[in-house]
This record gives structure tokens, C-alpha cells and sequence, in this order.
């Protein structure tokens, strides 16, 4: 099974369930179409074929790639994807048993009818699946936002077309930009949102959430070189209609498929399928282990933020996550109840001059910060969670669910978001992580934002599984030292 047919199985392991399920379903119902309403797993010969069939069906779902792209198919496509997957499935069955020479005793008319009861249950068992995909809220918020950008002329062709095509129901069109006419505001395509390609649009595009936008160029249009430099400098993946680009800067990764047309992706850092199904599966395992490690770590340490400051044990915060979608991030409450309110307060002291991060020392709403010890540091149970970074654990659950990655880059608060310029927001073109290479080269000393922007791109751009390791491997030392120097 090679990285993609791995991917699309763990990706549709509810459709697999369903195909699986329905297999034996169907064999039951076509026993009792032509035998007494009994136990077909009874009868040693129907069992057998039961375990050829399943046998057979499994070697499919390994070997083939029936499950890519089911949610983008269309009616008839997925109807055609049916009955060449049971068709495999029989021939397969049928392989076998004329090579153990059983073919003569299995029951023709049992597989006959197991095969046309398969091919109708099937299909209306995997459009009922999409279905109920579709209509759900995890579903609706891992689809893709994309901004779409055409001339005047085209543009509701174009947006028409998109939305139109089977293969849209993995993305949803955020934004219309026509690059050669003015649009009064509030002005709609449908119910899309149409834009002028001016400076307040940008700017929507760089504090927006936007995952891709895609360029749809018309014969008579002059190519938008100045925001495709400005999309390319924010880290937003661009989707080009194959029409001849001259201009280098913009580097062409990939060739796919949105919705009906067929484009030319650009992307800061293209990373191959396979390797990405690696890296999720590293966080999942990361994220149970961490989620173990946190309820333990929260047995002990809840009463006594209770104590000192009594509240919610977990502290609950709206942040940025990639490509600009809000997420809600979870940390132990470090800091009294009223430390948000006075952020505004201490601005003055923060080591970030620009203000893109807060960051000070000796900082007075931490739980327990006036105690100081004989050096004069800071000793209260919340500067001794923070240090040792344990504040940080609830995040495994955000790492579970898919909000966060083990390594990544550190995601803003909203009004971090917003004081973003350009070259800032493609920090945010990947999943946030709970360390990074920032984390890692000494972030208590670096107080330079723009340093810590070029080292989110250094990340981006040369990501690996093997730097990943590293990173990792160099946090969990940070950490014992910093344990170690206690």
C-alpha cells in the first residue's frame, strides 16, 4: 500500500466501515432471496464463500485507490466507482476459487445475487455517507477557504462553475477580487463577497482566514503581478489557470484539480502526501501520550492553582491558527483571573518593542509572582509552571483534535493578528505547533520580532520529518535543563 492509498484509507475509514458492513449485509439478504430465512454462516459452504469475499474485498481496499477523491465525485462517477469496486472484489473471488478448483461447488447464484444487491446497497449506503459528511460541523471547518481572483467578465462563469462541480465540496469560495473595475461595497456574487483589487482588500487577505486563492485570467486581463508578489510575501498558496506565466518569482510546485479547472499551484514549501500522513500520525500518537501526561500532571497541580487562585484549573484562549482560521488553545491557568484586563496595563514593559508579541519579565499577574526568592526572582506556583513550560500540556489536546502540530510555528492572539504586515502572516501558512525552531534557539533571549519571523520561514521553507525530530528532541532538553537548574 503506497503513502497516498495509506492516506485516503485513514482519511476514509468511515466509508471502508460502511463497504465492509454492507458486504455481509448483502450476502445475508441474498441467502434469504433464494434459501429459507436462516443463518447463511451456518452452512459450512456459504461460510466459505463469505471468508473469499471478505478476504477478496480487503485486498481491494489495500491494493486500489477506490477511495481517493470519493468526496469529490459525482453521482454517476461514484456509481462507476461502484461497480468497477465490486467488480474487482468478484473477479477476485472468482480467481481464487477456480484456482483451488472450488468453483463448480460455490454458489453461483448466491454471488450473482450478493454482487446486484452490493451494487445498489453500496451506493446509496456511500451517497448517504457524503451526505451526513457534508452536513457535518467538523466537515464545514476543514474545508478550504479560497479567494478567487478574475476580471469583471468572467467572474460569475467562473464562481458559477466552482460551485457547481462535485469536487468543490472540499472548499468554499471566501471572496470574489475583480482586478478591473471598481464594486461598491457590499456589493455579492450569490452570497460570495466581491472585492476591487486595491489596498484595503490586501489587507482583508492578510488578517483573513484564506487557505488559497485562485487565478483565473482572462485573454484581455494584465496579470496582477504586484498582489501576486504581495500573496506570495504572506505565504498564501496560489492556483494559477494554466496560461503562460513568465514571471519567475512565483514558483510553480504542483499541477491538481479545483473544482472544474486544472491549475498550477504556488506554494512557499510544498510538502509530498505521504510525508504529511506521517506527521499527523506522529501528532495523534503525540497528542494521546501528552493527554495522559496532562490528566496526571492535573490530579496534582488543579488544587493548587485552586488554592492560590481560586477559578478554572485551564485557561482558554482564541488564537490564530493556519492561514488565518481562529481555533480555541487550552493552557493551566498560570496567572490571576484578571490578567487579560491588565495586558493593557504593562505595554509599556513589554520586551517586544514592536508589540507583535507580548513578552516581560517578572511579570505581576502570575499566580504567586509577588513571593520572590533570596536572588529576588519570582517563586509563586505559577512562575515555576512556567519555566518549566508545563502551562503548555493542555495544548496535546489541540494537537489530538488537529487545531496544533507537535512542531510548528506559535499562533498570535487576534490582536497580534491584526498588526501583522505582509511578510509576518506566512508564519500562520502552516499549522501552529507547540515548539518550533524559535522555541529552540533561544526565544527568552530573542526580543527582536522579525527574527522570529525569519526563523518560522527558515522552518517553513527546509521543513522535514527529520528537523521535526530534532526540534523535538532539542525541546524535551530545553525542558530538563531548565528542570535541572532548579
Amino acid at each position: 500500500m503506497d503513502n497516498k492509498s495509506l492516506k485516503e484509507g485513514l482519511k476514509h475509514a468511515d466509508f471502508i466501515i460502511i463497504d465492509l458492513l454492507c458486504l455481509q449485509l448483502c450476502f445475508i439478504v441474498s441467502y434469504w432471496l433464494h434459501l429459507p430465512f436462516e443463518n447463511p454462516y451456518g452452512t459450512e459452504a456459504f461460510q466459505y464463500q463469505a471468508v473469499i469475499l471478505t478476504t477478496s474485498q480487503l485486498l481491494v481496499i489495500v491494493f486500489t485507490n477506490n477511495y481517493r477523491g470519493i468526496l469529490r465525485r459525482g453521482r454517476l462517477d461514484e456509481l462507476w466507482a461502484v461497480i468497477k469496486y465490486i467488480a474487482q472484489v468478484m473477479i477476485l473471488a472468482l480467481i481464487y476459487l477456480f484456482a483451488v478448483k472450488h468453483s463448480t461447488t460455490a454458489s453461483r447464484l448466491q454471488l450473482g445475487l450478493t454482487s446486484v444487491t452490493y451494487t445498489a446497497a453500496d451506493y446509496v449506503f456511500r451517497q448517504l455517507g457524503k451526505l451526513r459528511v457534508f452536513n457535518s460541523s467538523k466537515y464545514k471547518q476543514n474545508r478550504r477557504s479560497v479567494v478567487l481572483i478574475t476580471s469583471g467578465g468572467i467572474a460569475e462563469q467562473t464562481l458559477s462553475a466552482l460551485m457547481s462541480d462535485p469536487r468543490h465540496s472540499s472548499f468554499f469560495i471566501s471572496g470574489v477580487i475583480i482586478t478591473d473595475r471598481h464594486c461598491e461595497s457590499g456589493e455579492k456574487l450569490g452570497e460570495v463577497p466581491v472585492y476591487a483589487l486595491d489596498s484595503e482588500t490586501i489587507y482583508r487577505l492578510s488578517h483573513g482566514w484564506v487557505d488559497e486563492v485562485f487565478l483565473l485570467q482572462s485573454e484581455d486581463m494584465t496579470f496582477p503581478s504586484e498582489l501576486m508578489n504581495s500573496l506570495f510575501r504572506m505565504g498564501i498558496t496560489v492556483n494559477y489557470s494554466i496560461t503562460p506565466i513568465t514571471d519567475g518569482r512565483w514558483n510553480i510546485t504542483e499541477m491538481r484539480s479545483l473544482g472544474p479547472f486544472r491549475v498550477l499551484s504556488s506554494s512557499v514549501s510544498a510538502a509530498p502526501a505521504g510525508k504529511l500522513a506521517v506527521k499527523r500520525l506522529a501528532d495523534i500518537a503525540g497528542g494521546l501520550v501528552g493527554c495522559v501526561l496532562t490528566l496526571i500532571v492535573f490530579l496534582f497541580l488543579a488544587p493548587i492553582i485552586y488554592v492560590k487562585s481560586p477559578g478554572p484549573i485551564f485557561f482558554k484562549q482564541k488564537r490564530v491558527g493556519q492561514n488565518g482560521k481562529p481555533f480555541v488553545m487550552y493552557k493551566f491557568r498560570s496567572m490571576y483571573m484578571d490578567a487579560e484586563k491588565r495586558k493593557q496595563e504593562l505595554m509599556e514593559k513589554n520586551r517586544i518593542g514592536s508589540g507583535m508579541m507580548f513578552k516581560m519579565d517578572d511579570d505581576p499577574r502570575i499566580i504567586g509572582s509577588e513571593k520572590k526568592d533570596k536572588n529576588g526572582r519570582p517563586k509563586g506556583i505559577g512562575n515555576f509552571i512556567r519555566r518549566h513550560s508545563i502551562d503548555e500540556l493542555p495544548q496535546f489536546f489541540n494537537v489530538l483534535i488537529g487545531n496544533m502540530s507537535l512542531v510548528g510555528t506559535r499562533p498570535p492572539t487576534p490582536d497580534e493578528w491584526e498588526k501583522y504586515g505582509l511578510g509576518h502572516r506566512i508564519r500562520m501558512s502552516i499549522k501552529p505547533g507547540l515548539t518550533g525552531l524559535w522555541q529552540v534557539s533561544g526565544r527568552s533571549r530573542i526580543t527582536d520580532f522579525e527574527e522570529v519571523v525569519r526563523l518560522d520561514r527558515e522552518y517553513i521553507e527546509n521543513w522535514s520529518l527529520l528537523l521535526d525530530a530534532k526540534i523535538i528532541l532539542k525541546t524535551v532538553a530545553v525542558v530538563l535543563r531548565a528542570s535541572g537548574a532548579e
